[in-house]
């Protein structure tokens, strides 16, 4: 994404943040059209592509997760609105020394991580490509596209008790100690440890997931894992930029794990990130980076979710794709947070 299109995205954002708004939190909606997917494939968006795509619908009023390309759209018979602008998704590139780049398909296992080359002859780099919302488009084709989605969506709905199952698997599986009884979540990297308020303390089970989830990703930053900076006091740059990472992650986690976002926030939280991406636009693609290695970490992207057999239609825009809850009980929100410091 070059530095105009990036510096765009971020006076957005920053707009919405200023609004006192979160744009890419959206909670799980068991009646809704689910995840971000192609409009013309079916295939997920990976990746951090998720969020950018979330924040694009909030910015554009749409709750349609349907997505298509410039190419895909006119091969559907079908037009973007006069004045739409697309959003940005990131599509990944696999280089190899002595060799030209290869576009790698959103299905394939290479674009979870860098290929893992013993001698360092691979690596991955991304470039941006426009797609737009369904809601941005127009054509006689569009309402039966829209329904076929939304009911494909549909019949692949888990319930709650199993998704909320399946997020108790991954998150219990992950190494870092709990320790439930806290007046507050938080991370604490000195010690390694995880600390979570009673279960009965959350509002709803979702709740209790969505912070949990967000305290596993501060501790994959720890200094035997991914190695970012969790020194900095609650007022520093650097803190602001890891409760960022988190923040993003967690909407990433919650995406996968089908938990959505659920979470208190500070205020104090906003006006950090405000001034952090006002000072350094660029930051966000760095943070989104960030992010998405901290979640491939938790729970990697499966190479063949929701990836139907491809079309002969496809175009190149497909590439960016891969197509026991605990009782609760009380009302309150635990504020989550990492400690700098000391345990």
């Amino acid at each position: 994404m070059d530095p105009a299109q990036t510096e765009r995205l971020v006076a957005s954002l920053i707009a919405l943040l200023e609004r006192g708004t979160t744009p890419w939190r959206r909670e799980w909606d068991v009646a809704g059209p689910g995840h971000h997917v192609n409009l013309r494939s079916g295939r997920r968006y990976r990746g951090a592509n998720p969020i950018l795509l979330t924040l694009g619908m909030h910015l554009r009023g749409s709750a349609l997760p349907f997505w298509c390309g410039w190419g895909e759209a006119r091969a559907l018979g079908l037009v973007p609105r006069q004045g739409n602008q697309a959003v940005m998704v990131l599509r990944p590139q696999v280089h190899r020394r002595s060799s030209q780049p290869r576009v790698a398909a959103f299905g394939d296992a290479s674009t979870i991580a860098p290929p893992s080359d013993q001698d360092g002859s691979a690596w991955v780099s991304y470039r941006p490509v426009p797609v737009f919302n369904a809601a941005d488009l127009v054509g006689e084709a569009l309402p039966a596209l829209v329904r076929q989605r939304s009911l494909r969506a549909h019949t692949a709905r888990r319930g709650e008790p199993e998704r909320l199952a399946a997020a108790e698997a991954v998150l219990g599986a992950w190494p870092v100690v709990v320790t439930h009884g806290s007046d507050h979540a938080c991370y604490v990297p000195s010690a390694d440890r995880i600390l979570l308020p009673v279960r009965c303390a959350f509002h709803s089970a979702a709740a209790f997931y969505a912070t949990w989830a967000h305290e596993v990703v501060h501790s994959t930053g720890h200094r035997t894992r991914l190695a970012r900076d969790l020194a900095g006091s609650p007022s520093s740059p650097s803190y602001a930029r890891e409760e960022l990472v988190a923040e993003l992650g967690s909407v990433l986690l919650g995406d996968r794990l089908e938990i959505g976002i659920d979470l208190a926030y500070h205020a104090s939280y906003l006006a950090s990130w405000i001034a952090l991406l006002r000072d350094t636009p660029g930051l966000l693609l760095q943070v989104l980076g960030d992010a998405r290695r901290a979640v491939d970490l938790i729970a990697p992207e499966a190479a063949a979710v929701s990836a139907p057999p491809a079309s002969p239609l496809d175009q190149p825009e497909a590439a960016l794709l891969d197509d026991l809850p605990a009782a609760v009980c009380g009302r309150q929100k635990p504020v989550t947070g990492f400690e700098p410091a000391t345990y």
